[in-house]
């Protein structure tokens, strides 16, 4: 039977202990401030101590408990330090949000083996890690997680200079799967988020472009390009209660990208 005060409070993650890697990013700050409006305790970590503190002292003025610490994803000792930090910092880690990653579009024959293979470090590798790393705590805690791993449109399509990128986020969404299948018996829900365009550093050209935005938003329904509060509400909704019974799938928010 469905209960009054469950629904108002699925939702609600006071009490719970999330990681954001790539916290700096467009999307990963935008998933950190709704953590931590949403209740959680925040440890947020990039690559660039200056933008960690800035964003952090930020969200401390907002009132959001939050912490952060420099480390490179795809480096194993600097991801064990992360997740030990944030343990001894909150006591406990319950939302994984691994949104760290990168692209660097180019023709295959053009683009060098290490930019690909920094690609996949970055996208892929660092994922990977935090996996194994948070996981290893959510699993002795014994009280379950939520993992949410940050996929792309371009994993379920094909598109020229990104022989690197769309077979990384490919590469995500396999993973959310195989995880969801190996932790499901352990309460930990392993999901992925796949967006499309949204307002960054990188892509601003595009918002400021007429003829580029125009070009690229016949392919999608709702008529514009996402924002990062359209992001939010995924986030949350796959950190909280609200998602317990969804594991293993990809949910894109591409404003019907992928319908066309």
């Amino acid at each position: 039977m469905v209960k009054k005060d469950e629904v108002k409070n699925q939702f609600n993650l006071e009490g719970k202990v999330a990681i954001v890697t790539g916290a700096t990013g467009a999307l990963g700050s935008a998933a950190a401030w709704g953590y931590g409006y949403a209740g959680a305790k925040v440890m947020l970590t990039a690559r660039t101590e200056s933008k960690l503190k800035a964003l952090c002292d930020q969200m401390q003025a907002e009132g959001i408990q939050c912490a952060y610490r420099i480390g490179n994803p795809a480096n194993e000792a600097e991801v064990e330090s992360v997740v030990a930090a944030t343990v001894e910092e909150f006591g406990s880690i319950d939302i994984l949000m691994c949104s760290a990653g990168m692209n660097n579009p180019k023709p295959i024959l053009e683009q060098p083996t290490e930019e690909w293979e920094a690609i996949m470090d970055a996208n892929v590798k660092g994922t990977w890690l935090y996996c194994k790393k948070a996981g290893q705590v959510m699993r002795e805690q014994g009280r379950g997680g939520k993992v949410i791993l940050v996929s792309s449109t371009r994993g379920k399509l094909g598109m020229k200079g990104y022989t690197a990128y769309s077979p990384s986020k490919a590469a995500i969404d396999l993973m959310a799967k195989s995880l969801a299948c190996e932790w499901g018996e352990f309460g930990i829900n392993v999901n992925a988020i796949g967006p499309t365009v949204f307002r960054s550093d990188l892509t601003e050209w595009m918002f400021e472009d007429d003829t580029a935005r125009t070009k690229f938003l016949t392919r999608i329904p709702i008529g514009r390009l996402g924002e990062p509060e359209d992001y939010v509400g995924v986030c949350t909704f796959l950190a909280s209660s609200a998602s317990d019974f969804i594991t293993g799938t990809t949910i894109y928010v591409d404003g019907g990208y992928l319908a066309g």
